[in-house]
C-alpha cells in the first residue's frame, strides 16, 4: 500500500480551525449527534474483517478505535491537527495509520487498495460531493463498501449545524455547513458508479415526539 504519511498536509481553512479549537473538549461536550453516530455505525452491516478501511473525517477517533479491532489495516484521514493528536493518543497499532488530510483533494491512497471507505458526519463540510464520490469508487476494490453517516437534511432545513461553545470564552463558534439533499446524496453515488444497498434515517432514544431524524445513513457497494 501507499504510505499516505509521505503525502501529509497541512490545511488551514476555517472548518479546520473550527476543529483544532473544539478538540480540546470535543470528547467531553454533551452531542446526541456524535454519540447517535457511534450507535448508527455499530449496527450497520459493514464488512470489517480482515479488511482494509479507510475512515475520512476520524476526528477524535470516535470511531476509529471500534474499526481498528476489526479491520486489518485502517487509514483514518483527518484535516483537524487537533482533532488527530486526540485520535492518535487514543489509538496506538501497527496497523493504525492517522494521516493530515483534506478529503476534497486526490486522497493519498492507491487505486482499488481500499475494501471499506467510511465517513461520519464529515460531508456536510464538503460542498461539491461529486470529487469525494470519485475518489471513494477510485480506491475502493471491486464490491467495496462506502457507507456515510451525516446530519439529516431535515435538520439542516431546520437549522441544525455542527457547532460547540467554546468552555473557555462561552462563545457559541458555528462550523461552515453546506446542505445537501438526500437525492444529492444518493444520485452523487450512483454517478460515480455505486450501487445503493441500504439507507436509514436514525432518531436517538428519548427524543421529542415529533421530532424529524436526526442522521441519514447511506451504505453503497461498488459495482
Amino acid at each position: 500500500m501507499t504510505d499516505p504519511r509521505e503525502h501529509e498536509q497541512s490545511t488551514q481553512g476555517p472548518v479546520a480551525r473550527a476543529y483544532d479549537r473544539w478538540a480540546v473538549q470535543y470528547d467531553r461536550d454533551r452531542n446526541a449527534t456524535r454519540d447517535l453516530d457511534a450507535e448508527v455505525v455499530r449496527r450497520t452491516p459493514l464488512r470489517l474483517e480482515g479488511q482494509r478501511v479507510l475512515e475520512l473525517g476520524c476526528g477524535t477517533g470516535k470511531n476509529t478505535v471500534w474499526l481498528a479491532e476489526r479491520s486489518r489495516e485502517l487509514v483514518a484521514l483527518d484535516f483537524s491537527a487537533g482533532m488527530l493528536g486526540v485520535a492518535r493518543a487514543r489509538v496506538n497499532a501497527p496497523h493504525v495509520r492517522f494521516v493530515e488530510h483534506d478529503i476534497r483533494e486526490p486522497w493519498p491512497i492507491g487505486s482499488a487498495e481500499m475494501d471499506v471507505v467510511i465517513g461520519n458526519l464529515v460531508l456536510e463540510h464538503v460542498q461539491d460531493l461529486a470529487p469525494v464520490f470519485a475518489e471513494s469508487r477510485r480506491v475502493l476494490s471491486s464490491g467495496g463498501q462506502l457507507f456515510l453517516c451525516e446530519l439529516h437534511p431535515y435538520r439542516q432545513l431546520r437549522g441544525g449545524q455542527a457547532h460547540f461553545t467554546d468552555d473557555a470564552t462561552r462563545e457559541t463558534v458555528p462550523v461552515t455547513a453546506y446542505l445537501h439533499s438526500t437525492s444529492e446524496y444518493v444520485n452523487g453515488a450512483l454517478a460515480a458508479g455505486f450501487v445503493l444497498r441500504e439507507l436509514g434515517e436514525w432518531l436517538e432514544d428519548g427524543a421529542p415526539e415529533g421530532a424529524p431524524p436526526r442522521l441519514l445513513s447511506l451504505l453503497f457497494e461498488r459495482d
